[in-house]
């Protein structure tokens, strides 16, 4: 059985914790607070609280306990399992060009005939989260799922962090590799969004960075379609994502903007937008966004409903649509998922889970990703 155990720390409070944590053998706890609050001491009471456990976690654009979601605090989830072990890996990343080999990198560290699952954070801006899962894929192939998120600074794009151990860190990839054949794994991510407007050919694009549609500026078809919203670019992108269709496949993926170069006219995305592959901008309303919540909780494998823990990613552009009301997607995750499950998770830079057709961990973006664990 999984086993997990809850605290937040406040500025203004402190820890919310009055008593000996009950789970003091855990050997995992999972660490999501404001880039400001991850401070050392914050990180020593946590790892001094559980010293068996690994601590990993990340900076984020919002905090989730339970069905609730925070700014600026941190939320420390102890999880303890019975039958699984726990192994933390690391990787630095110092230029986007290195995702990929950093992927590579990690699964190396992480090989085990046992793994059974690999949860991974990383730095929100520094690395091409599609070329990291990429490269992951291509070590680990079929043997373990893989699913997590992009670190996050709230709106302000400027500097991301990563825990691993008691070390907090911008420019780094981490990944806890669970093993064990008593585990049982439901992942699944759905967006909400919907396309409009003509689909066009990415005729000029390198890695993450898109200089053309169709052979015109990205940047200036995106201000034209955005009309009023172009002058808060970049944070306004968050609102009309892009979906890319890769040649041969039919589902499209998502991609959130990061930055915009006004002097080389080109956008840069939190993943890869190949030449030859189509695109169409994007937009949603609080419905579709809500429903989107509810599809990804449905589709985690039908054994998992009742499982003893969730890990939920959503997409910092998502928690600007819904505003106030963010709280109601993870709200509705719950009603799906029943009352059963321990939840935490965080509003990302990016979301990390197997892509719908074919297994293989993909880089999403605007999606609510979510990962059960219990074991049998």
């Amino acid at each position: 059985m999984v086993k997990v155990e809850q605290q937040q720390w406040t500025p203004a409070r402190g820890w919310n914790h009055v008593a000996a944590p009950t789970l003091g053998d855990a050997q995992m706890v999972l660490v999501f607070g404001g880039p400001h609050q991850l401070t050392p001491d914050v990180i020593d009471a946590i790892g001094d609280r559980y010293p068996s456990a690994v601590l990993f976690g990340c900076s984020t654009a919002g905090e989730i306990a339970d069905t609730v979601v925070f700014d600026d605090t941190v939320v420390a989830t102890a999880v303890h399992f019975d039958f699984t072990a726990v192994r933390l890996a690391t990787t630095l990343v110092e230029d986007p060009d290195d995702s990929y080999a950093a992927g590579q990198r990690l699964a190396t560290q992480l090989a085990g005939d046992d793994l059974r699952h690999v949860l991974v954070l990383s730095d929100g801006l520094v690395v091409n989260g599609s070329r990291l899962a990429d490269g992951m894929a291509s070590s680990i192939g079929s043997q373990a799922v893989v699913s997590g998120g992009l670190a996050g600074d709230g709106w302000r794009f400027e500097r991301t962090f990563v825990v691993a151990g008691r070390e907090v860190r911008s420019g780094i990839v981490a990944a806890v590799g669970l093993y064990g054949d008593r585990l049982n794994i439901g992942c699944a991510s759905y967006g909400g969004y919907d396309s409009f407007g003509p689909e066009r050919l990415v005729t000029r694009s390198r890695g993450s960075v898109l200089y053309e549609l169709d052979g015109q500026s990205a940047l200036a078809l995106y201000k034209k379609y955005l009309g009023p919203h172009a002058s808060d670019l970049p944070s306004s992108g968050l609102l009309f994502p892009l979906a890319v269709r890769l040649t041969g496949e039919e589902d499209a993926i998502v991609r959130t903007i990061l930055s915009i170069d006004e002097e080389q006219q080109s956008l840069t995305f939190a993943g890869d937008i190949p030449e030859g592959a189509h695109a169409r901008l994007m937009k949603t309303n609080f419905d579709r966004l809500v429903d989107g919540a509810i599809s990804a909780a449905r589709a985690c494998d039908p054994s998992m409903i009742g499982a003893d823990f969730a890990l939920l990613v959503s997409c910092v552009g998502r928690k600007l649509v819904l505003k106030q009301r963010t709280e109601e997607e993870v709200e509705a995750v719950r009603e799906v998922l029943g009352p059963v499950p321990a939840m935490t998770g965080f509003y990302s830079y990016g979301e990390l889970s197997p892509f719908a057709s074919t297994g293989q961990c993909r880089l999403h973006n605007q999606s609510m990703t979510i990962t059960t664990l219990s074991e049998a």
